[in-house]
C-alpha cells in the first residue's frame, strides 16, 4: 500500500466507499490519519479497523467539515451539483481524490517517474501501451488511475519504477499537486458536459494536467483538434520539452496487430514519445508495439466465424471514439446505440461509406435509425444487442466485420460497457 508521512495526525472525510474509496480509507489509516467515511450503500460501510483504528462511519452531511483537513471524494461525485462539495468549498476545505493523495505520497516513495495520460478518447489504450512498453524494457511499472487497481492499494515500485496513470477529467478536478514527469493529452472532444459549465470548462479541466507540471518536465500533446492545439500553443515556451503529434501521419501498423486504425496510430505515436522521454531503448519500443495485445472491449476481436470477424468496441461510448473504429475496416456491419450523449453522429459521417448496414439498439435505437437512414446502404432498428448480432451475422459475408461500436453509453440496458461487451461475446458464441 502507498502511504504518506504527511497524513499522520490529520483528519479526513471520505465520501464513497467503492474500490478507490475503500483503498483510500486503508491507506490513510496506515499513514496515521483518522477518517470519517460514508457511503449510501450500507453494505459498503464496513472496514476491518472500524472502532479501533481511527475510522468512523457517519453521514457527512452531519459532520462539521471545518474539523477535517480534506474531503476525499470518488471521481463519480459530481462536483458541480453535489451539496457536500459545495459546503466543503464554502468552508475552505480542500476537495480532493486519491490521485492527489498519491501525489502527496510521492516524496516517501523510492525514486520513480510518473506518466499522466488524459484525453476524451484513447487514454486507456495509450496507458496500457506505455505500461507494456516500459515493462518490455525491463523497467518496473504500475498502471493505475482510471484503469487497473486503485493506486493507493498498490505496493510501491522499487527505485527506477514508472507509475503510468490514466487520468479522467473528473480525477484531474480532484488533483492539486501532481507533477508528472511526462504528461500526455490525446484529444478533447465533447463529453461529460453535464458535469461542466460548457465545453470550454471541460477543456480547461484537461489542461490542468499541464498547469500542475514543472515546465522542464515533458509534455506530449496530439494537436488534431482545436482545444488540444490551443493548449499546445499555450505551452510553446517549453520548447524542446513539448512534443506535438500532428494528425494524419501515415505509419506502417502492419506489425502491430492490436493497434490498427488511425486512432491507434495516434495512440502509438503518443506512447513512443513517452517511452523516448523515459529513455526506453528503441528496440524495446519496437518489441512492445509488436507484442501489445490490446484491451478488452476496445477493438477486441472476439471471434471469426465463416470468414466474418466480430469486433467488440463497447468502450466507444461517444461518436468521436466510434469514428476511428469505422475507419479501421473496409466493410462494416455496425451495431450502434445505447444512451446517447448527443443528438448527432456527425463525427462518424466521414466513414459511413465503410458501413454495409447499421443495426440500432437501446434508448437511441429510434434516433440513431433516423440519423442513419438514407446515409448508409441499410439500417435496421434491432432494439437489443442479441437481435442485432444475429441479423448482422446473417447478412455478413466472408471478409466483412460485425462491429459493436455503440457511440453511446451503456446504462440503458447494461450496468457498464464491460457488461455490454460480454453480452456481445455471448451473443456471438450463441450463433449457429
Amino acid at each position: 500500500m502507498i502511504v504518506a508521512r504527511a497524513w499522520a495526525g490529520k483528519r479526513y472525510a471520505v465520501l464513497g466507499l467503492a474500490r478507490s474509496g475503500s483503498a483510500t480509507v486503508s491507506a490513510l489509516l496506515a499513514g496515521g490519519a483518522t477518517v470519517v467515511a460514508w457511503d449510501s450503500d450500507p453494505n459498503k460501510r464496513v472496514h476491518p479497523r472500524e472502532g479501533g483504528g481511527g475510522v468512523e462511519f457517519a453521514d457527512l452531511d452531519t459532520v462539521d467539515l471545518t474539523s477535517i483537513d480534506a474531503l476525499v471524494v470518488s471521481p463519480g461525485v459530481p462536483l458541480n451539483t453535489h451539496p457536500l462539495a459545495a459546503k466543503a468549498r464554502a468552508d475552505g476545505v480542500p476537495v480532493i481524490g486519491d490521485i492527489e493523495l498519491f501525489a502527496e505520497a510521492r516524496v516517501d516513495l523510492p525514486l520513480h517517474k510518473v506518466v499522466g495520460i488524459t484525453g476524451t478518447n484513447g487514454k486507456s489504450t495509450t496507458t496500457a501501451l506505455v505500461h507494456h512498453i516500459v515493462r518490455t524494457a525491463g523497467i518496473p511499472s504500475l498502471m493505475g488511475g482510471n484503469i487497473g487497481l486503485p493506486i493507493l492499494a498498490a505496493a510501491p515500485l522499487p527505485a527506477g519504477g514508472v507509475y503510468v496513470l490514466e487520468l479522467s477529467s473528473y480525477q484531474l478536478d480532484l488533483t492539486l499537486t501532481l507533477d508528472c514527469d511526462v504528461a500526455v493529452l490525446l484529444n478533447v472532444t465533447p463529453d461529460h458536459l453535464d458535469r461542466y459549465d460548457g465545453f470550454d470548462a471541460y477543456a480547461e479541466s484537461k489542461a490542468r494536467l499541464f498547469a500542475m507540471q514543472s515546465p522542464t518536465n515533458e509534455a506530449v500533446i496530439a494537436i488534431g483538434d482545436s482545444p488540444s492545439a490551443a493548449i499546445a500553443r499555450s505551452l510553446s515556451a517549453r520548447g524542446e520539452h513539448l512534443s506535438k503529434i500532428a494528425p494524419g501521419i501515415c505509419m506502417d501498423q502492419s506489425r502491430w496487430p492490436a493497434l490498427q486504425g488511425p486512432h491507434n496510430a495516434q495512440n502509438a505515436l503518443a506512447a513512443i514519445a513517452v517511452a523516448r522521454a523515459l529513455g526506453v531503448p528503441e528496440t524495446a519500443i519496437d518489441r512492445g508495439l509488436e507484442t501489445f495485445i490490446g484491451l478488452p472491449h476496445r477493438m477486441e476481436t472476439v471471434a471469426t466465424r465463416h470468414g466474418v470477424r466480430f469486433v467488440d468496441d463497447s468502450k466507444a461510448t461517444n461518436p468521436e471514439s466510434t469514428a476511428p473504429a469505422l475507419a479501421a475496416f473496409e466493410r462494416v456491419h455496425w451495431i450502434a446505440g445505447g444512451r446517447a450523449k448527443g443528438d448527432d453522429l456527425d463525427a462518424c459521417a466521414a466513414y459511413f461509406d465503410r458501413v454495409v448496414a447499421a443495426y440500432t439498439i437501446g434508448e437511441a435505437a429510434a434516433s440513431f435509425f433516423d440519423l442513419l437512414k438514407g446515409r448508409v446502404p441499410a439500417v435496421e432498428r434491432a432494439g437489443d444487442l442479441a437481435t442485432a448480432v444475429a441479423h448482422a451475422a446473417s447478412a455478413a459475408r466472408p471478409g466483412d466485420v460485425v462491429l459493436l461500436s455503440p457511440a453511446a453509453a451503456s446504462f440503458d440496458q447494461f450496468t457498464d460497457y464491460v457488461a455490454r461487451g460480454l453480452a456481445f461475446r455471448t451473443a456471438v458464441e450463441a450463433l449457429p
